[in-house]
């Protein structure tokens, strides 16, 4: 396992811990954010505020990876999320996270994107398309 998907696995760890276990190691100072349903973070100092806050809000409850895909300096996670909220309402997604590296091995982009896992083939019944009486995920 190399270095970047080290602290990859860490990021992912503090999560599920609920500590900061070396954001401002990880990230840059100026690094960017983007969480897959809208919210965008700028600077490892918003990052750990966002991760500190969301804390009392929530409980991550398993974010693990399935796989990672390197090229030059952008790393691809893909992963599978599930997460409970205090106010007892449970979310679990598929995602990916698009990562862009610093010279220095630190993270100064990150993008996420999501992926309802709750799936289906609406043509199962025929040739017309039978969707879902559902509300569509937030990302």
């Amino acid at each position: 396992m190399n270095q970047r998907e080290k602290k990859i696995l860490l990021w992912f760890d503090m999560w599920r811990k609920k500590t900061d276990l070396g954001i401002a190691d990880i990230f840059t100072e100026n690094a960017i954010y983007i969480e897959s349903w809208g919210p965008e973070y700028h600077g490892a100092a918003k990052i750990k505020h966002w991760f500190e806050e969301w804390n009392t809000r929530g409980t991550v409850l398993v974010w693990e990876i399935k796989q990672f895909f390197h090229s030059e300096d952008q790393t691809v996670v893909e992963w599978y999320f599930k997460n409970e909220m205090h106010t007892g309402k449970v979310e679990a997604f598929d995602g990916m996270s698009l990562i862009r590296w610093s010279k220095e091995d630190r993270i100064e982009f990150l993008k996420e994107f999501g992926c309802n896992s709750s799936r289906y083939d609406p043509y199962q019944n025929g040739g017309s398309p039978c969707f879902r009486k559902e509300s569509a995920m937030w990302f």
